[in-house]
């Protein structure tokens, strides 16, 4: 069965599948879907502000999840959906699919061999010069065939603007937060898998508007945040119009150790010596298809009930999430804030304004 609060789409995958010889119900409630009891398992690939309830709402209903990255659009949604998860004791595969790909795993491999040395800094980026400015449109009616306010569900109530519906959702804080937490939760994810790191201790992040400042987007186009951990720095950069970014990749992590630097992103990975402290690695280029193997591995886990084979658990994907959500903070309270990982809040009271997102139109966080 398919869900979508828009006819035309929802239409038009039954028809995809159609032509496979797939036939399927149509349903714009995802409620209607959580009520079926042939149905086993969800997949949720909704904005941003739907993960939390959605996914709970699936565990409390007895059905496995695969939702979307980020995990949570806040960081006590995050919270909200590890509890989900552990209390009712469903599958739950985050869509960072990366964690899927094998040069990816042997690139990990390589930073924890110790082989780089001592790693001090970091890096994590995404240089979209693929995106171009967001046209500022007026508001105007719901097109025929779609339920607005169930696309809207807990978010702010405002007018229908197209700018802020299907992709363009990414670039407005009522919905997500922007490249940190949409391609930030791919790249940094790798950052703290090969530091094997907790959250930061603290946090200072700096950014704006500065490639298109008259477009409709709120999020900033351009950013860079420090983390800091104990021992080392992480540093994420994004910006949009550029495809330059570090080491000549548009995307990436560099472990940058005192022996060489391991540099990775979707093609492949290579490690490029200090002053010939140790042997350079050649490209190891990707082989795989991580999408895929993600799908395969969340199906087979769905059978095997084996928690731990899952290679994107909601554990990790909160993580991330968490972690994202925390250089968003940064960015809008402008000040370099402190995480008390005893009391799951910061020390500025500023900060944690943002812990929670808001929820509206009679909406509430999920509670076990």
């Amino acid at each position: 069965s398919l869900c979508d609060v828009d006819k035309s789409v929802l239409d038009g995958r039954i028809a995809e599948l159609a032509k496979t010889n797939v036939k399927v119900t149509g349903e714009n409630d995802y409620r209607k879907l959580l009520d079926n009891k042939d149905i086993d398992a969800i997949i949720i690939g909704t904005p941003d502000h739907w993960h939390c309830n959605m996914m709970a709402e699936a565990c409390a209903a007895g059905k496995d999840v695969y939702v979307e990255k980020p995990a949570g659009n806040s960081i006590a949604e995050c919270m909200t959906m590890e509890a989900a998860q552990k209390k009712y004791n469903r599958i739950v595969q985050v869509g960072q699919w990366q964690r899927s790909n094998k040069h990816y795993a042997d690139a990990m491999a390589f930073v924890h061999s110790g082989k780089l040395g001592n790693v001090r800094l970091v890096k994590a980026w995404a240089y979209q010069g693929w995106m171009k400015p967001v046209p500022v449109k007026p508001d105007t009616t719901p097109p025929p065939g779609v339920d607005y306010a169930m696309w809207l569900g807990p978010a702010k109530k405002r007018p229908f603007n197209e700018n802020r519906f299907h992709f363009n959702f990414r670039w407005f804080w009522d919905y997500a937060g922007g490249l940190m937490t949409d391609w930030g939760v791919h790249m940094i994810d790798y950052a703290l898998l090969g530091m094997k790191a907790p959250v930061p201790k603290a946090i200072i992040a700096a950014g704006g508007k500065f490639a298109y400042p008259d477009d409709a987007s709120e999020t900033p186009d351009t950013l860079t945040t420090v983390y800091e951990f104990e021992g080392f720095n992480l540093q994420w950069e994004h910006a949009t119009g550029i495809d330059g970014g570090p080491y000549g990749r548009n995307h990436g992590v560099a472990f940058i150790g005192n022996n060489g630097t391991l540099v990775v992103d979707r093609g492949g990975w290579e490690v490029i010596p200090e002053n010939k402290k140790m042997e350079a690695v050649p490209l190891q280029k990707a082989a795989d298809n991580g999408l895929q193997l993600h799908t395969a591995n969340f199906l087979d886990v769905i059978q095997s009930r084996k928690q731990e084979d899952l290679k994107a658990p909601i554990q990790a994907g909160a993580h991330v999430a968490t972690v994202c959500q925390m250089g968003n903070i940064a960015y809008k309270t402008g000040k370099k804030i402190y995480w008390d990982a005893n009391k799951k809040k910061f020390t500025d009271n500023d900060a944690n304004k943002y812990l929670a997102a808001e929820y509206h139109n009679g909406y509430k966080m999920f509670k076990s």
